[in-house]
């Protein structure tokens, strides 16, 4: 177990541009995981775990021989933990290398467009993830998969549900080659009540908190569908949307 005390230590410094920068984090290859729960899931799951930095050995897991541990004070901690309040462990995965497949062999997709919140993307794909999904695709810059808010509302989802960023091209391309249609979350001429729509094979395309479905996912869209509210309620925040048609989707099963 290495011990660091100095905040300028060229690991803190590492660890924060990985909280902060997307671009570092493409040119290391690595992201950050800020709780002991990520930590286990990573273990879990088989992630490619590097380092691991706490501030009590006493409270890591068995841990991988090639995996370098080191002990900080909780002063430093709080320097280097993208969050609030750090739970004493931070762990650095290797970057998945996830090329789109050829076909999609599963059944059900969730699509996000332009969803910014790194909150709401990690908790679309925990709840992708609980429901069953077989994927999720990010579309017209979406916040980034593995700033840490994200990892972290995923709660572990991170590590089991694939993930794509690619662009709408691609994505059509894709769907049409594997026979999947595209739903989109969207009032439209041809918009069918969610709970009538027939959700077991398709992916469905929410849209970002502020402006919904933009014009080309809309327009790449086979149906579109409605979750059904009160009059006086215009939408529902992208995280709730995902949730509630998901659900819908899952009961399909």
């Amino acid at each position: 177990m290495e011990i660091i005390t100095s905040r300028t230590n060229p690991l803190c410094t590492h660890l924060r541009k990985l909280a902060s920068s997307v671009s570092y984090r493409r040119d290391c290859g690595e992201f950050l995981c800020d709780s002991p729960k990520l930590l286990g899931e990573a273990l879990l799951w088989g992630a490619d775990l590097r380092t691991v930095v706490c501030t009590g050995p006493s409270a890591l897991p068995a841990l991988p021989e090639a995996v370098r541990r080191v002990q900080v004070p909780p002063d430093l901690m709080k320097s280097i933990s993208p969050a609030q309040t750090p739970q004493g462990v931070l762990s650095v995965c290797g970057l998945p290398d996830r090329p789109l497949p050829e076909t999609l062999e599963g059944r059900r997709y969730a699509v996000l467009d332009g969803v910014q919140d790194p909150g709401n993307v990690g908790t679309i794909l925990r709840t992708a993830d609980a429901f069953r999904a077989d994927g999720l695709f990010l579309v017209n810059a979406c916040a980034d998969l593995y700033n840490p808010k994200t990892v972290r509302a995923s709660m572990g989802a991170v590590f089991r549900c694939p993930v794509w960023a690619c662009t709408l091209p691609e994505l059509r391309a894709l769907l049409t080659k594997s026979g999947l249609p595209l739903y989109g979350a969207a009032l439209r001429a041809d918009t069918v009540d969610a709970r009538q729509a027939d959700l077991a094979r398709c992916a469905v395309a929410i849209g970002s908190e502020g402006k919904g479905l933009s014009a080309e996912v809309l327009e790449a869209c086979d149906l579109t569908v409605k979750i059904p509210m009160s009059d006086h309620c215009e939408s529902l925040n992208a995280a709730a949307a995902a949730a509630v048609l998901l659900w819908e989707a899952a009961r399909d099963d």
